[in-house]
């Protein structure tokens, strides 16, 4: 079963150009790594939400190591207001089959 994670990264007012600018980098490589089955970038109000689905918990777990990961931390540090939010998330099935889940 897939795994869904949200992660909301809160960049310093004057760092928002440069916390996109390093997420977007990223992003390629990410998509990459195996497991990997959704890598979304959203913003509004300041924050990046990344919406993120992960074929296992292996998988997910291979990407918190990555390079593409520990290269992001590295450029994103200094430039957030306080820590990511982090949420691994249980689909709750409903409704339509397709559309009930991510």
């Amino acid at each position: 079963m897939s795994v869904v994670v949200v992660a909301t990264i809160t960049p310093k007012p004057d760092q928002v150009d440069a916390v996109r600018e390093a997420i977007l980098a990223a992003i390629p490589a990410v998509h990459a790594e195996p497991g990997c089955e959704l890598y979304a970038l959203h913003e509004a109000n300041g924050q990046f939400v990344m919406v993120e689905r992960w074929e296992s918990t292996e998988a997910l777990d291979v990407h918190g190591k990555a390079e593409a990961l520990t290269t992001l931390g590295g450029e994103l540090a200094g430039k957030l207001e306080g820590r990511l939010d982090v949420r691994r998330l249980t689909g709750v099935p409903a409704g339509d089959p397709v559309k009930g889940v991510i």
